[in-house]
């Protein structure tokens, strides 16, 4: 990546491990993700699956992202600078999505329900956030399972290791009849 700074950072790599797994992408797959913001996610994924359309809002996010798939060489990514509801009004189906922006959730959700044929996978810091998935993914009768990821990593201190945290991740799981 270029250096260029965005809120929220890029997704670390043991949260992606575990939200790759909870996907289970394969290779026939079309994805749609939501909330792009570097672009991490969107070659971690294009990388096994078929087809990925990547959303954001921001132009900033759209730009980083491109630029991470270019460098990636990744040639199966589209990106798209919009908000989730506009794209969503259209008439894509979806073997799996990814949301990594939470705006709009409740709303986002039952429409993902719709368009969605095996999983739905979101990553939330808030727990307000958690909270407002998992409530739309039960009312929808579609809620797999939360994991909550917290991750340490280790530094050089005073001739020993030390152990500093990363912020914990909720990684929510929706699958089920109702995403067919």
């Amino acid at each position: 990546m270029n250096g260029t700074k965005l809120a929220g950072g890029p997704t670390q790599g043991e949260i992606m491990a575990v939200t790759l797994t909870k996907l289970g992408l394969l290779g026939t797959d079309t994805v749609l993700e939501i909330g792009c913001g570097t672009g991490t996610v969107s070659v971690a994924m294009a990388k096994t699956a078929k087809k990925v359309y990547s959303l954001d809002k921001r132009p900033d996010a759209i730009s980083l992202a491109t630029e991470t798939a270019r460098e990636a060489r990744m040639h199966n990514i589209e990106f798209f600078c919009l908000d989730a509801v506009d794209f969503l009004k259209e008439d894509h189906v979806f073997d799996c999505a990814f949301l990594g922006g939470t705006q709009h959730i409740a709303e986002i959700l039952p429409v993902l329900a719709k368009k969605v044929k095996r999983t739905i996978v979101i990553n939330a810091v808030m727990v307000s956030t958690l909270e407002r998935a998992v409530t739309t993914l039960k009312g929808l009768g579609i809620f797999t399972e939360v994991v909550q990821v917290q991750v340490s990593r280790s530094y050089d201190i005073a001739g020993s290791i030390m152990f500093k945290p990363i912020d914990p991740v909720y990684i929510i799981v929706a699958r089920g009849a109702a995403c067919s």
